[in-house]
């Protein structure tokens, strides 16, 4: 049997934007749902798309306003926003609110549909890899380190604190959250811009060597993050999950 197409929940006022995405993305497999406004994209909401594109200049409500309340409504869809303003600022508001992805107009088709994808497969490998949204998880403890998922910090022995870097951060949680088990490249890259689009590294393999700088007694003979020749890394060692 097929599977069922992917739903894509469209949120713009403007009918010819509207149309150029559901043609886009249409022959592409995707199910468009269509929203004019933030009244209708939070009723459509209740179909459970699988992604949601929302530019944020709505007649009815703010764009961060509704922002806010589809992340506050379902923590695990992702979002791609859609804005007229390239500046650092309005990008910088929108990731912080819980976007995945900013693209300013007017912007390609073929750019929108490769985002898209890359933000599908994002979230593909957060829910092969990383514990279900449900299970909360207040931190993880290995070796002496501990790694809280809440206030984001890591400390070691004698509470000393390390600081992490965005990426760091998800490479580490993705590694304690499975540990003993061989992950891609492609894998930590997906998880490491997983809530941040903005993470473009020009290997993971930089951010693992800085990594393994700041938790490694020999960042040259790593006890924890190993290499495993063509086919990526492995925590290698226990990790208690706290609740």
């Amino acid at each position: 049997m097929n599977a069922p197409p992917i739903k894509v929940l469209v949120i713009d006022d403007e009918p010819p934007i509207r149309k150029l995405l559901r043609m886009g993305l249409s022959t592409q497999g995707y199910e468009i749902l269509e929203a004019p406004s933030g009244k209708v994209a939070l009723e459509l909401l209740a179909q459970n798309p699988a992604l949601v594109i929302l530019d944020l200049g709505l007649p009815d409500i703010g764009g961060h306003d509704l922002l806010r309340t589809i992340r506050s409504r379902n923590e695990s869809v992702p979002i791609v926003v859609l804005s007229s303003r390239g500046d650092e600022a309005g990008k910088v508001q929108a990731l912080d609110l819980g976007a995945d992805d900013y693209i300013t107009k007017p912007f390609s088709p073929r750019e929108l549909l490769a985002r898209v994808r890359a933000v599908l497969r994002r979230y593909k490998t957060a829910r092969e890899v990383l514990p279900a949204r449900n299970e909360k998880r207040r931190a993880y403890r290995f070796a002496g380190w501990e790694l809280n998922l809440r206030t984001r910090r890591l400390t070691g022995a004698g509470n000393k604190r390390v600081e992490l870097s965005n990426g760091e951060f998800s490479l580490l949680e993705a590694f304690c959250a499975a540990p003993q088990r061989v992950l891609s490249r492609e894998q930590l890259l997906d998880l490491s811009r997983l809530h941040n689009a903005e993470v473009y590294d020009r290997s993971i393999d930089v951010q693992i060597l800085r990594l393994r700088r700041k938790i490694e007694a020999n960042a040259s003979a790593p006890e924890y993050i190993k290499t495993e020749r063509g086919a990526g890394y492995i925590f290698d060692t226990p990790v208690e999950i706290l609740h």
